[in-house]
Order: structure tokens, then C-alpha cells, then sequence
């Protein structure tokens, strides 16, 4: 049996690495040249987004963790425009957790998607603005902003009898946070047998890698993007177990 000398197989691994970072490299590319800033500073600070073929405003708050808008998102934003083929929004169901500055869901929404967008109160004047002013006269669906504290609520006010979600989208929802058993319970419960999660996160922490241990424990992983440049992966993820007639009537 032909066996490859070690000074071969060292090269090809290093070939192969290299040709890893020019994708990472390449793909990060595309997804920050979709950021632009105004030419000229007017009374409202924002910054500028192309997707879809639109430019979309975006307001932050600097004073509000949840109301900057991260880079995890532009990755998902990048991701659902140009897998349409594979991912198609159009009339689907769709809910955010964490929405934020709301990109990602005003980007749902311009692919066609029923969009419920998701947040803390403080952070929700904000994400209605931004919302509101970049869909308005453009999308198929009228998206809906509305308040959730993730944990034992997300049943009040999504009960399965009513609520059932095709895709649950989040990014960089995953941190150094004290809620993060409470964000695992939120994705189980709106995860049912049909939902797909997109969901993409920056690490930075061991919180981080902890969460996807945990979390690999209750749903099926595939990651889809991984981009080392920008400490970024995007995964898709689905639950491992079928859920009885019974366990959904009690979770209902």
C-alpha cells in the first residue's frame, strides 16, 4: 500500500490550510462590503446596509448592549440572501430571538418571510424604529416587533396551539450573560418538529463553547459557515427527539 512521506502530507495540510483562510477570507470579504457609511453626517447617526438589492438604515444605541448591531448578523443576513435556493423565506414563518438593531429580521422580511421580531423592553424602541422604517412599503408581510423575556414566558405568549415557527433566527444572542439556561429552554420550546434554527455566533468566552456542548445535547448541528477571521459560525440546527401527541398537547 503507497503511503505519503510526512514532508508530503505536512504540505498538503498546509495547502489545505491555506486554501481554508482564502475562503474564510474571501467569504468575509463579501459579507463586510455589505456595510457602507453616509457621506455626509445629518442629524441621525446610522449606518447603511445592502441587501436584497435595497439599502436598509440601521439606528444604533450605543448606550444599549442590544441595540448595537454585531457582525454575527451580517453573516446571516449573507447567508439567507444568497442560499434562497436551499433556505426560501417566502411565506414562512419566521421569529428572532434577540433581535436587536433588527437587521435580520428586516432582511426576513424582504425575502418574503412572516417575521416576528424579538427582544427586551429596553431594547425594543429602537428595534421598532429601525424595523418599521426599513420594510414599510417594501415587504409582503407586515413584520411583528414585540417583547420576550426568554425563559418560563415564551409559552404565554407563543402557545403551540396557535404558534408553530418554520425557522427561528438568531445571532449573537450566545455571550457572557446570566441567562443563557433560559435562552436553551426558549429554543427548545419554539423548536418543534419541523422548525429549523439559523443561528450564528461570535465566541469569545468558554460560555460560548459550554452553550453549543449543551446545546448539541438536545438538537442536531450542522455548521454552515465557519469564518475564523471574524471568530464567526453559523449553524443549522434541528431537535433530536419527536415530540408525542401528549408532550405537545402539555407543552400547548
Amino acid at each position: 500500500m503507497d503511503t505519503q512521506p510526512p514532508r508530503v502530507m505536512k504540505e498538503d495540510s498546509k495547502t489545505k490550510e491555506e486554501a481554508g483562510a482564502a475562503v474564510d477570507a474571501e467569504l468575509a470579504k463579501a459579507i463586510m462590503a455589505r456595510c457602507f457609511h453616509p457621506s455626509t453626517m445629518g442629524p441621525e447617526a446610522w449606518e447603511g446596509y445592502v441587501f436584497s438589492d435595497l439599502e436598509i438604515r440601521i439606528k444604533e444605541s450605543t448606550d444599549l448592549y442590544g441595540a448595537v448591531l454585531w457582525p454575527s448578523a451580517m453573516v446571516l443576513c449573507h447567508f439567507l440572501e444568497t442560499n434562497r435556493n436551499k433556505h426560501n423565506l417566502t411565506d414562512k414563518n419566521v421569529i428572532e430571538l434577540g433581535a436587536g438593531t433588527g437587521l435580520v429580521s428586516i432582511v426576513s422580511s424582504l425575502l418574503g418571510a412572516k417575521v416576528t421580531s424579538t427582544d427586551l423592553p429596553d431594547v425594543l424602541g429602537n428595534l421598532h424604529y429601525n424595523v418599521m422604517r426599513n420594510t414599510r412599503g417594501r415587504c409582503k408581510y407586515i413584520p411583528l416587533v414585540t417583547e420576550l423575556i426568554w425563559g418560563p414566558e415564551v409559552g404565554q405568549r407563543f402557545p403551540h396551539a396557535t404558534h408553530c415557527f418554520d425557522y427561528i433566527l438568531a445571532a449573537d444572542v450566545v455571550y457572557s450573560h446570566p441567562y443563557l439556561e433560559e435562552l436553551m429552554d426558549t429554543f427548545d420550546y419554539l423548536c418543534q418538529e419541523n422548525t429549523q434554527i439559523l443561528w450564528a455566533m461570535r465566541f469569545r468566552l468558554d460560555p460560548e463553547n459550554s452553550f453549543v456542548d449543551c446545546f448539541r445535547q438536545r438538537f442536531h448541528m450542522e455548521e454552515l459557515y465557519d469564518l475564523p477571521s471574524l471568530s464567526i459560525k453559523l449553524y443549522r440546527a434541528w431537535r433530536k427527539d419527536k415530540r408525542t401527541k401528549d408532550q405537545r398537547q402539555a407543552a400547548a
